[in-house]
């Protein structure tokens, strides 16, 4: 029997402009076998979270840069747990300050990844975090 494959959303919310991590990101987990769900630049965590409902994701990774992560993050989560998508993985990468790390991880973020990060180790980790579906 054939394995489904993770499905992941690779999200660029807020006005930040700038999606090129995003792409390679969302490249290299193709690569890693994992379906892959683009929704371009500026998307609404409302868009984010409605997008991740009707794509049936596993995971939602977001890029930010644009230092609006304490904001946009809690809200992705929130709008997906509200949508009952309480084991959707949320990871985040981008430019994010060390002392925010810990309350966006309190606030339902999983890891979060920081520029540098070998996408090899953000697939691992994606894989290792699903739970996988019946």
């Amino acid at each position: 029997m054939n394995e489904r494959k993770i499905r992941v959303l690779v999200a660029k919310p807020g006005l930040d402009g700038h999606d090129r991590g995003a792409k390679v990101i969302a490249r290299a987990l193709r690569d890693a076998g994992m379906e892959v769900i683009y929704t371009g630049l500026r998307q609404t965590p409302e868009m984010i979270a409605a997008a991740a409902l009707q794509e049936d994701v596993d995971a939602v990774g977001v890029s930010i840069l644009s230092g609006a992560h304490n904001t946009l993050c809690p809200r992705i989560v929130s709008l997906l747990r509200e949508q009952g998508m309480t084991d959707t993985l949320v990871i985040l990468g981008g430019i994010v300050p060390q002392e925010d790390i810990a309350k966006l991880k309190e606030l339902g973020v999983a890891e979060i990844f920081l520029p540098g990060t070998s996408t090899q180790d953000i697939a691992k980790f994606i894989r290792e975090h699903v739970h996988p579906r019946t």
